[in-house]
């Protein structure tokens, strides 16, 4: 089982149009698209599953580059997911303004 990359996808792609590429390469198990958590709108990738190695590795190679629905696609194998990320710690994300004051380092010149 080989899980594809696809990027750089335009916003009104779906996962039909992504399934049509890749299916005269190979069988297509699953496909996804990406969609932002909070919005719930396509973020511009998907991840896309192939039973079959050998296929897989044509349709990375035939795809990428491409021109879908007015974008350049970027397609190669899925790297894992790194450990970590999640929520910031104390519910704080980098645009609130709940932020503790920062200290005064100026110098007075006497």
């Amino acid at each position: 089982m080989k899980n594809i990359y696809v990027g750089n996808l335009s916003f009104s792609t779906t996962e039909q149009t992504v399934r049509s590429l890749f299916e005269p390469f190979g069988t297509v198990g699953r496909v996804s698209i990406v969609s932002d958590r909070d919005t719930g709108q396509p973020r511009g990738l998907a991840f896309v599953e192939m039973a079959n190695d050998a296929e897989a590795a044509k349709a990375m190679a035939a795809l990428n580059g491409e021109d879908v629905d007015g974008k350049t696609v970027a397609v190669n194998e899925a790297r894992p997911k790194k450990a970590g990320g999640g929520p910031r710690p104390n519910n704080r994300d980098r645009f609130s303004r709940d932020l503790p004051p920062r200290p005064d380092n100026r110098q007075i010149l006497t």
